[in-house]
């Protein structure tokens, strides 16, 4: 095999999915997307105009729209442009910034989720402290410092995708352009560029998922000992709520990764669609969650659409 580096202009999606899955893929794709932008936009129209949902935890869930709301926004349309129109070339800088922008989002969502399960955290144990802890001041610095650190821990990829060769191919067999797929795909063997990558996964993943199971853990305890059954109940409404955002976030990423790690065979196209609805999922489901256990949010969503204030 010849070993001429390939002058890469853009790359082409092959968005590999079994036929007779394409069309059902498409139409999934085409509601999860208006679903999901008409949710996630009704849930940060509710919380601006609301003045009495300008508290620490709806800005928390303003903010977990906004991010899914940048998420659907980045993946779908280029998605549907490639099953539905056929056209899957992607010139490279706008690879490389989908990449970029597909990582940032998703270490924010990681590092929301830990704030979040850190806030109910300090509300269960320090009730008292609690409004002096947790300000809209110091959650709105902890957002502006994480995406911050964000950009920090994924720049070196964006380095490194600078010093790639392809002497193979320009095919990334995704709907979407991914760090660690381009990185297999070209010539490039040392390992740094792979290692990095998980570093930063570690970073941005392992450590605030272990900060949101110890968070409720200590809640689940603290919660045990309460007598009554109304605080009791309370509690863990808002946790569950939590807790399924936390598993719809996590859970379909980290099987894609762990089964076939574990040994489990799957053909590229159940890959794919393992992976792209693990994308795409998340960003509709949250606000329906969020509409529907939590009672401020509910209230809120029908004053809109009956005019009360």
């Amino acid at each position: 095999m010849s070993n001429t580096t390939i002058i890469v202009s853009e790359f082409l999606l092959e968005c590999a999915i079994e036929s007779n899955q394409k069309t059902i893929t498409i139409s999934l794709l085409t509601f999860i997307y208006f679903l999901s932008t008409f949710g996630n936009l009704l849930v940060i129209v509710v919380i601006i105009l609301k003045p009495h949902l300008h508290a620490p935890m709806y800005i928390y869930i303003g903010t977990l729209a906004v991010i899914d709301l940048a998420n659907s926004s980045i993946l779908i349309p280029k998605m549907l442009s490639v099953l539905l129109l056929g056209s899957p070339g992607v010139p490279y800088a706008a690879c490389v910034l989908q990449m970029f922008l597909i990582g940032h989002v998703e270490e924010m969502e990681s590092f929301l989720l830990a704030f979040m399960a850190v806030d109910r955290y300090i509300a269960v144990i320090y009730p008292l402290q609690y409004a002096s802890i947790i300000t809209n001041k110091k959650i709105g610095m902890g957002i502006l410092v994480s995406n911050i650190c964000g950009i920090i821990f994924i720049s070196p990829m964006l380095i490194f995708i600078g010093e790639l060769s392809f002497c193979r191919t320009n095919i990334i067999p995704f709907c979407f352009c991914d760090y660690s797929t381009m990185v297999r795909i070209s010539c490039n063997e040392d390992p740094k560029y792979l290692s990095t990558m998980s570093a930063s996964v570690v970073t941005t993943g392992v450590f605030p998922i272990a900060l949101i199971l110890l968070s409720y853990s200590r809640v689940t305890i603290e919660a045990m000992r309460i007598s009554s059954e109304g605080g009791k109940s309370k509690i863990f409404n808002t946790c569950a709520t939590h807790l399924l955002v936390v598993g719809l976030f996590y859970g379909p990423i980290s099987l894609a990764f762990i089964l076939p790690s574990a040994g489990v065979k799957m053909t590229t196209e159940t890959y794919n669609f393992m992976f792209i609805f693990g994308n795409v999922l998340p960003p509709m489901m949250n606000p329906i969650i969020y509409s529907f256990r939590n009672k401020e949010i509910k209230k809120g969503i029908h004053g809109l659409f009956t005019f009360k204030r």
